[in-house]
C-alpha cells in the first residue's frame, strides 16, 4: 500500500507522494508544489483590493460604449477627432476630481510606468549634481527606478528613514536635505544641490498615510521636487493635488475599480520632466504611445464612481477596518501594523507571531479567503518585508505579515467570515512553523 501521512498544515491525508516530497526536515512547510486543488464549501472572499479591485459595472458599461469606435486619437480626420474628444473629456473630468489642471495629466500604462516616469524623468530634468531621496518603504516601482538611476546614471542616493509607526518625520526629511547641501529657496531650480524626493503617500503594504503637505513644504523650502506615489490613496482618502503642494503624483485605475493597464502621472506646471520612453510624444511630448481611449474612459468612470459619495464610502471602509481589527482579539499574538499612525481605511496589515506569511496565505486560500503577503508586485517573494524591517520589526515578525484589503464590493458579512476563519488558520500555521 502507498505510504500515507497527514500534512501538519492542512491536516489532509496524502498518499503515494514521490520520495522527494515525503515527510522530511521540511515536512510541514507549505510550498506551491505541495498544493492540492480544494473546492471551497462557500463562496470565496476577496480581501485583496489593494492589489486590484474588481472592475465596477459602470466602468465596464462606459468602456463598452466606446470600445468599438474606430480612429487613433492622434489622427486629424473626423474619426480621430471624435475619439480624441473622448480622451480630453476624460482628462478634464479626472483633473477636476483630483484638484489638478487638465494640461498637467499624462496618461500612462499604469502606476508602475507613472512612478518610473516621475522618478527617472523628474531626476533627469534637474540640474547636474542633483540627487535622489527616498524611503525604505516604497513600492518596487519606485525602489527599482531609483536603483536604476544610481547604477546606470551615477545618481547619489539619500535615505529618509521612517519611524516605528512607518511615518517620515518632516524634521528628519529636512535634516537629510540639509545634509545634502541644498541651498534653500523656492522652486525646483533653487539651491545648489536640489533633489528628487519620492515618498509613498499611502503605503501599499501597511496603509500608513504620510503627512504629505508637511513633507511638501520641507521639500519646497529646500528647492527640491516631490513625487508621491498615491496609487493606494486616490479614491480612498481625500486628494487635492494643488492643495497638497506636491510636484508629481501617480495613480492607477485598477485600484479604484477601473481597468487594469492604465494610470496617470500628474506633473504640475513648471516642473521639469524628461521622456523615459521614446516615440510619437503623444502626451505633452513626454510620454509616447497611442492613448488607449477605452481604458482612459474607464479610468474616468472609476474615479467618478469612487468619489461620487467619497466621504460616506471612506467612512464605510473605515467601519469595515475597525470591525475586522476588533475581531483579531480572538487570535493570539496578532498585531496590527501602524495601529497608532494615520492609515488608509481599506487596508489592515497584521503580523502573526510564530507564523510564516506563505503558510498563512496557503491556508487562508484553502479557507476561501484571498489576501496578500504585501504589495502584489513583491508578494511572490518569501523574503521578510523591507517595510516592516524599516519600521524596526525583527526578521521573524517581518516574515509573518498578511495584508487584508477591502473595497467597493466588500460586505460586512464577508469581513466577518474572514475574521472567523483566522483563529483556525493561524493555529495550523503555527504548527507548520514548528516543523
Amino acid at each position: 500500500m502507498s505510504p500515507a501521512w497527514h500534512c501538519a498544515v492542512c491536516g489532509q491525508l496524502e498518499r503515494g507522494l514521490p520520495a522527494r516530497r515525503r515527510p522530511g526536515p521540511t515536512a510541514g512547510r507549505v510550498t506551491p508544489s505541495r498544493r492540492t486543488t480544494v473546492q471551497h464549501p462557500v463562496e470565496a472572499i476577496y480581501l485583496d483590493h489593494a492589489a486590484s479591485s474588481p472592475q465596477r459595472p459602470e466602468v465596464t458599461e462606459a468602456m463598452a460604449r466606446v470600445a468599438g469606435l474606430p480612429g487613433n486619437p492622434s489622427a486629424t480626420h473626423a474619426f480621430g477627432r471624435r475619439v480624441r474628444a473622448l480622451v480630453e473629456e476624460a482628462r478634464e473630468e479626472v483633473a477636476e476630481l483630483l484638484g489638478a489642471e487638465p494640461a498637467e495629466l499624462l496618461f500612462t500604462a499604469g502606476g508602475t510606468e507613472a512612478d518610473n516616469l516621475a522618478v527617472i524623468g523628474g531626476y533627469r530634468a534637474l540640474p547636474r549634481g542633483a540627487g535622489v531621496v527616498t524611503t525604505r518603504t516604497e513600492h518596487a516601482a519606485v525602489t527599482e527606478a531609483v536603483g536604476r538611476l544610481v547604477q546606470a546614471e551615477g545618481a547619489e542616493l539619500g535615505w529618509a528613514e521612517v519611524d516605528a509607526g512607518g511615518l517620515v518625520p518632516p524634521a528628519a526629511l529636512a535634516g537629510v536635505l540639509d545634509a545634502w547641501g541644498s541651498g534653500g529657496g523656492a522652486g525646483p531650480d533653487a539651491g545648489t544641490r536640489p533633489a528628487l524626493v519620492s515618498i509613498v503617500w499611502g503605503n501599499s503594504e501597511t496603509g500608513v498615510l504620510q503627512d504629505v503637505p508637511a513633507l511638501a513644504e520641507v521639500v519646497r523650502a529646500h528647492g527640491g521636487v516631490l513625487h508621491v506615489d498615491a496609487v493606494q490613496v486616490v479614491g480612498h482618502a481625500p486628494v487635492d493635488v494643488a492643495a497638497s503642494g506636491v510636484h508629481l503624483l501617480s495613480m492607477a485605475a485598477h485600484k479604484v475599480g477601473g481597468p487594469q493597464g492604465v494610470g496617470l502621472l500628474v506633473a504640475r506646471r513648471g516642473v521639469g520632466l524628461r521622456p523615459v520612453n521614446h516615440g510619437g510624444g503623444q502626451e505633452r511630448r513626454i510620454r509616447s504611445g497611442t492613448v488607449p481611449v477605452a481604458l482612459v474612459v474607464g479610468l474616468a468612470a472609476a474615479l467618478r464612481a469612487a468619489l461620487a459619495d467619497g466621504a460616506a464610502e471612506q467612512a464605510r471602509l473605515r467601519g469595515l477596518q475597525e470591525r475586522f481589527e476588533a475581531q483579531l482579539a480572538a487570535v493570539a499574538a496578532a498585531r496590527v501594523t501602524g495601529a497608532g499612525s494615520p492609515r488608509l481605511p481599506h487596508v489592515s496589515h497584521v503580523t502573526f507571531a510564530g507564523c510564516r506569511s506563505q503558510d498563512l496565505l496557503f491556508l487562508l486560500d484553502d479557507a476561501g479567503v484571498a489576501a496578500s503577503g504585501g504589495s502584489a508586485c513583491a508578494a511572490g517573494t518569501s523574503q521578510p518585508s523591507a517595510t516592516l524591517a524599516a519600521m524596526g520589526r525583527g526578521a521573524d515578525e517581518a516574515a509573518s505579515g498578511i495584508r487584508f484589503s477591502w473595497g467597493w464590493s466588500t460586505t460586512v458579512e464577508e469581513v466577518d467570515r474572514a475574521a472567523a476563519a483566522l483563529p483556525g488558520v493561524v493555529e495550523r500555521a503555527r504548527v507548520a512553523g514548528q516543523v
